[in-house]
């Protein structure tokens, strides 16, 4: 089955999340295998933002080969599943290692045909004063604001997101329009208009926002989506959120781009799928 056509259109797999089961250069080959021809990828080296060129030209290889597009690949975040959520806002050796790795992570997105790059915030610093965190807030923009020029010079949207605030206590975007408050801030700063919204739905409704009202709110500014069930993260119909019918909004609303599934599989991630084969009727 072609993962990429039918009812909503373009599904990609989040590579970082699925088939993690795997060693990274054989998560490629599996996701084409389940039928996907597009994957994304947080930043794959965690500690390590300025991978040799050996790293870089055998994870490009290995996508090559299984015939997979990277749709979207995170600059360096830190340790991700983990505590860091983020590294552009945080003063200090990760803000050193994500201006490090701005540029090694745009032209590995132009060397694979990747159009967009998602920036993670960073967390606040535990216990800082409200100067402290205005200093991070201008930090993030200057960071950011490299980033985006970066993007831009490989032809790159500039994604970025909110996370959930149970999971990510000291991260300060969860919310939407916060979100998109620092989107806009961007695009004023640097003129070009390629910072976009990454909308995480999943994120999203764990923070309890009216996931509709984003849509129609946020649809015409958002450059890539990504989804998981609540409460649990799992795949579309483990949990209480109807994925198809806010896919469809979007769909309404004009969104047309990728989707990424960024879920866990609770099992083997082959066999996660069967929800996209289902009637629409059938998935709740």
């Amino acid at each position: 089955m072609d993962r990429t056509a039918g009812r909503f259109a373009r599904f990609d797999v989040n590579l970082s999340i699925l088939f993690t089961e795997l060693p990274l250069l054989q998560r490629p080959a599996a996701a084409a295998a389940a039928g996907f021809g597009a994957v994304e990828l947080w930043w794959p080296w965690p500690r390590d933002p300025t991978p040799g060129r050996a790293e870089l030209d055998a994870l490009r290889g290995a996508l090559e080969s299984a015939g997979t597009q990277l749709v979207g690949l995170n600059f360096y975040a830190g340790e991700l599943p983990g505590p860091d959520r983020g590294a552009l806002s945080v003063p200090g050796e990760e803000s050193e290692r994500f201006r490090a790795n701005v540029e090694v992570a745009a032209d590995f997105a132009a060397s694979v045909g990747c159009t967009a790059l998602n920036a993670l915030y960073g967390n606040r610093i535990e216990g800082a004063a409200p100067e402290d965190e205005d200093a991070q807030d201008a930090l993030a923009l200057e960071n950011l604001t490299l980033a985006a020029r970066a993007a831009d010079r490989v032809g790159a949207t500039l994604l970025i997101e909110a996370l959930g605030a149970a999971e990510s206590p000291h991260y300060p975007l969860v919310s939407a329009p916060a979100a998109v408050e620092v989107v806009e801030r961007v695009n004023e700063a640097t003129g070009l208009d390629n910072a976009a919204f990454l909308m995480d739905l999943y994120h999203l409704a764990r923070n309890g926002e009216d996931l509709p009202l984003v849509i129609e709110t946020y649809a015409d500014r958002t450059g890539h989506v990504q989804i998981a069930d609540v409460p649990g993260r799992g795949a579309p119909g483990t949990g209480a959120l109807d994925i198809p019918g806010l896919l469809d909004r979007l769909r309404t609303a004009g969104y047309d781009g990728w989707v990424g599934l960024e879920y866990k599989p609770g099992g083997p991630s082959a066999a996660s799928f069967d929800w996209l084969t289902r009637d629409p009727a059938d998935r709740r």
